[in-house]
């Protein structure tokens, strides 16, 4: 299961961008294999850190759905004055991994029986939500409702909507956040725009592996270094960052035993 993760405050948001900068890895892949969908589950921070961990995403990008103003910011978001929700576009390789899959691993990237999201325009702008784009997709993912209900004692409240084709892009800030806190491993990917920032698979990846616990960052990390074709900058960044999870790991555990 992956772990819900935890939700920063909106005090601890910046109001500048994020400076990027490098380029984006291509992709390969032919058009004809590639699909997309959207979620919408609580902060787009933790849903898009969640999708880019599974084999097969090759992109994530966060972003606003469902409202009716054109090219809405955070802040309006926020303020439930554009009816929009915090929303994921994920595009996927079909070949890799199912509509029917992505709908399944929703249920555990929040909790979809949260009574909160049926505040949507009255209290919060988050909301549960499957934007289908077919009558096939609207099937498949409330099938996948129903199994997961079937192992819950608490009423599911997400909705499944139609797509309407209109997602737009959040600010610099809010893409791939976990990795953006990482700020010599972004400079390492030379990514040089925000449209390079939220192209890059691996940017994709690293930040899904950033936004888990330590020990899971550590192992996972380590991994990505051994099997993937990085820069030597971006493995230096890695390691760096392997090597400050174990020292504070080491810290803590010895505090530990001086307490006990």
């Amino acid at each position: 299961m992956y772990k819900i993760l935890p939700q920063e405050s909106k005090s601890q948001v910046h109001d500048h961008d994020f400076p990027i900068s490098g380029t984006a890895s291509t992709t390969t892949i032919p058009s004809e294999f590639l699909s997309e969908v959207v979620f919408a589950g609580d902060s787009f921070w933790g849903l898009e850190a969640a999708y880019g961990l599974l084999d097969g995403i090759v992109k994530t990008v966060t972003g606003y759905c469902g409202g009716t103003l054109r090219k809405p910011i955070y802040r309006e978001v926020c303020e439930g004055r554009t009816g929009h929700t915090e929303a994921v576009k994920v595009t996927y390789d079909k070949r890799k991994i199912s509509y029917v899959s992505l709908c399944d691993a929703f249920w555990e990237t929040h909790d979809p029986t949260n009574k909160e999201f049926l505040n949507f325009g009255i209290s919060t702008h988050h909301r549960s939500v499957i934007f289908y784009s077919t009558e096939e997709q609207r099937k498949q993912a409330q099938e996948s409702k129903i199994r997961r209900q079937m192992k819950l004692n608490r009423r599911i409240v997400t909705k499944s909507m139609q797509f309407d084709g209109d997602f737009f892009i959040a600010e610099n800030r809010h893409q791939k956040y976990y990795l953006q806190k990482q700020y010599r491993l972004c400079e390492s990917l030379s990514l040089r725009s925000t449209e390079q920032f939220v192209e890059s698979t691996i940017a994709c990846k690293l930040n899904g592996i950033l936004a888990m616990d330590s020990e899971v960052i550590i192992d996972r990390l380590a991994t990505i270094v051994k099997t993937h074709e990085l820069s030597k900058q971006t493995k230096s960044a890695c390691e760096e960052i392997i090597e400050d999870l174990r020292r504070k790991e080491q810290e803590n555990t010895h505090s530990l035993k001086i307490m006990t």
